[in-house]
């Protein structure tokens, strides 16, 4: 996954950078006649800032403040994440209900609200084992954006008419 920002400070081994939230509403074909189109124009745009530390530059490309850089975050880093934040208070949840369900046919529950308070404390050991997951330093450290290249800053002509 790659996205541009602007470089706006560079102080104490730290880079600061700026990116434009973008909504994916912009971009499809149908934006004006959907409802959900209408909204993403009607909104500002954010900007998203953040601060990287040097060690975040591939290559050790010199940088300056304004330059625009080009940020990265492995796929499958941010998909595994995600697989992690959402699926596993899911499957926890889902898992512990049908153990809840199965006590009650076999009648060791005495009641189907004992069997959804199982599936309930399923989900929340879900959250609890992604949140652990995800609070792991140096998984934290793989979501960490680099930054990728610097794009080559624009050529400014100055044309004067000789009469």
């Amino acid at each position: 996954m790659e996205e541009l920002a602007e470089i706006i400070a560079i102080e104490d081994e730290m880079i600061s950078v700026v990116s434009q939230v973008k909504s994916s509403c912009t971009s499809c074909s149908q934006v004006s006649t959907c409802a959900s189109g209408q909204v993403a124009k009607a909104i500002p745009h954010k900007k998203l800032s953040f601060t990287l530390p040097i060690s975040a530059l591939l290559n050790n490309q010199p940088v300056q403040v304004g330059d625009c850089v080009v940020l990265t975050l492995p796929e499958v880093d941010v998909l595994q994440s995600a697989w992690q934040v959402y699926l596993l208070p899911i499957i926890g949840l889902l898992s512990f209900s049908a153990i809840g369900q199965w006590l009650t046919v076999q009648e060791v529950l005495s009641h189907e609200l004992l069997a959804l308070g199982i599936g309930l404390v399923g989900g929340y050991l879900g959250y609890r084992l992604a949140k652990y997951l995800q609070s792991n330093p140096e998984y934290q450290e793989k979501l960490q954006p680099k930054i990728l290249r610097v794009l080559p800053k624009p050529l400014v002509v100055d044309v004067k008419h000789i009469d």
